[in-house]
Order: structure tokens, then C-alpha cells, then sequence
């Protein structure tokens, strides 16, 4: 194995849905393997499936049965699982496409604690029809935190200049106050603000961070979040000199594009980061794990079963997230 070039790990997610399709469409230009060296964890059955589907007959992939048969300059399959029997059907939930969207990210995190792997790209999984013993997490983020001992973990979105992370992740919206605490909102602006130096080479980042409540709770009259938990977290950073900065309404910080002033922002739930921040770079947008002692980047779609085999998924944010992955190697290499 050869390793002047990254070698980058992309599990196929759901085979069902669009993640095969923009896979194939993104390592269609022979480009990439100037960077680095891909390395598909999937199966040959539905690979060719997809290519004779698609028509996307000319370029050739390797297929190997490790890593050690990895080459640079070719794009290589890993087959996950006996694929002999596999049947796809492009746009159904089946329990077979979750049990194989496993096998391939189980096998691609061994290589990655092995060191074979500099990175992993995952295609898009059903948080559903993966559950079993092995996976009991409500996504990636999570599944990988555990599995490699990370302290915490940040989702972050990431677009160009705009990085967006949330204090909780895939929580029931009546449960994000109670989840809430000073502890928790200062591990993610730690894990936040660390990720913006190393992953990113910002040597001082300036991070927003917003309120919880319509507009940031009114000084207390519509919730006391920001006064008693929020604010005094941001004001134990300012005092360190560390350029935290809130807590802001969402509302009126999205729409003055008030997170243009910042390197990083960190709202408090799910929808609060990802609605404004899918709206603003919903083809060029990357779901970046921070915190992890491994590089995981994904597309921000999800398995779009609707249009699953029918030529029509556009393949632009799988790209960001593979390009994104090429480049936190190199920033986490000059650390």
C-alpha cells in the first residue's frame, strides 16, 4: 500500500436509496485520484447495478477483498457483505439494505483503527432499518462517538466559510431545555472552538453562539435559558480573552447573515442550525463530525428515496464532503 496520496473511505449507506447513485456520479472523474486514493465499502452486485442502470459503463473500479490491496491511482470495492442474493430496489425500506448499510460502515471503522484509512465519507443510512444490537444510535455522529471513545462530539455543517454546529443533535424538540446545562453547552464550544484551530487552521476563532428562546428569552420575559445558563457559559470565555460571542435571536442573526462575521456559530437544537443552514447551502453542504480522533464527513441530504435509480441525484455535496475530507488530512497533518 502506497501512502504519498490519503487514502478515503466511503460506505455505501442504504443501497436503496441515492447514496450508490452519488457515489458513482461524484468518482466518475478520473480528477479526483490526483488527491487521493478512494476506496469504496460496499458491494460489486449493487455497484453494478447502479452503472448499468445509470450508464455509467466507462471507468474502471478495482475490486479487492482488504485494504492492503489498495492502489493509488485507481478507485477500489471492498464487498461488506455476500452479496450473491442481494436484490436492490431503488426507493424501498428494506431490512437487508439496513443490515448491509452496517456491514459496510462496521468494516470501514475497523480500517479506520487499524490507520489504513486518513478518512471516511458515509453515504446516507435509514436511522431506521439499521437498528440492531451492533446499532442502537440515532445516526452516525453517534455511533461513532461511542465507537471510538470520543469524549464528546460536535455535528457541524460546513459550507465554504459558514460552519454551523447545535448543542444537541437528533433530540426530541421537548426534551432540548432539560438536556441543557452549562456543562453541556461549554463541552460543545470547547470541542467547537478546538476543531476550528486544528481542522480548520484558524488560529483565533471568533464563535457566535445563540439563544434558545424567541429573541434569546427577552432578558427572562419569554424563558430563562439564555440568563441563567447561556450567558454566564459565554462570559466565563470572555473573561479568558477566548472570542465567544451571544447569545444572539436566531431569527434576526440569520437574517441580517450575521453568521458571516463569525467563523463558527452554535445554536442550541437541530432545526435552529440546520434550517438556515440548509436553505443557505443545501447542494454545497458537508455533515462534519468534530471531536473525533478520526475524520468523518458526509453529504447533508439524506437517503431521498423519491428520486432513489432514477438518474437524478445531484452528486455536488457529496463531493464538498469528499474535497472536505482531503483537506481536514492535510490541516490535521500540519497540527
Amino acid at each position: 500500500m502506497s501512502a504519498t496520496k490519503p487514502f478515503i473511505g466511503i460506505t455505501l449507506g442504504d443501497y436503496n436509496g441515492i447514496g450508490p447513485e452519488v457515489i458513482l456520479k461524484a468518482l466518475g472523474s478520473q480528477r479526483i485520484l490526483k488527491w487521493c486514493t478512494p476506496v469504496i465499502y460496499g458491494s460489486q452486485q449493487v455497484i453494478q447495478f447502479y452503472r448499468k442502470q445509470l450508464d455509467l459503463q466507462d471507468w474502471s473500479i478495482d475490486s479487492i477483498t482488504s485494504m492492503e490491496e489498495a492502489t493509488e491511482g485507481h478507485t477500489s470495492l471492498i464487498t461488506c457483505w455476500e452479496d450473491a442474493n442481494t436484490v436492490v430496489e431503488p426507493g424501498k425500506v428494506t431490512p437487508e439494505a439496513g443490515k448491509a448499510a452496517f456491514a459496510c460502515l462496521d468494516r470501514a471503522a475497523q480500517d479506520l483503527d487499524k490507520g489504513l484509512l486518513s478518512a471516511l465519507v458515509t453515504a446516507p443510512i435509514n436511522k431506521h432499518n439499521i437498528q440492531s444490537e451492533d446499532f442502537k444510535f440515532p445516526g452516525h455522529t453517534e455511533y461513532l462517538t461511542e465507537r471510538f471513545e470520543a469524549k464528546n462530539s460536535l455535528m457541524m455543517m460546513v459550507s465554504d466559510g459558514f460552519r454551523m454546529g447545535v448543542a444537541t443533535g437528533h433530540l426530541p424538540l421537548q426534551d432540548v431545555s432539560k438536556a441543557l446545562t452549562k456543562e453541556l453547552i461549554k463541552s460543545k464550544i470547547d470541542v467547537f472552538l478546538q476543531s476550528l484551530q486544528e481542522d480548520f487552521a484558524i488560529e483565533k476563532p471568533k464563535l457566535a453562539v445563540l439563544g434558545l428562546n424567541p429573541h434569546a428569552g427577552e432578558s427572562g420575559l419569554l424563558g430563562q435559558e439564555e440568563l441563567e445558563i447561556i450567558q454566564p457559559v459565554i462570559e466565563e470565555y470572555r473573561k479568558k480573552g477566548v472570542l465567544v460571542f451571544g447569545p444572539y435571536p436566531a431569527d434576526g442573526f440569520f437574517g441580517k447573515a450575521q453568521f458571516k462575521e463569525f467563523d463558527g456559530v452554535l445554536g442550541m437544537y437541530h432545526d435552529q442550525g440546520l434550517i438556515p443552514f440548509k436553505y443557505i447551502a443545501f447542494e454545497t453542504g458537508v455533515n462534519f463530525t468534530a471531536g473525533l480522533p478520526i475524520i468523518r464527513t458526509s453529504p447533508d441530504h439524506g437517503t431521498a428515496y423519491d428520486i432513489a435509480g432514477k438518474n437524478e441525484a445531484d452528486p455536488s455535496s457529496f463531493l464538498h464532503a469528499f474535497f472536505l475530507a482531503i483537506d481536514l488530512v492535510k490541516n490535521r497533518m500540519h497540527v
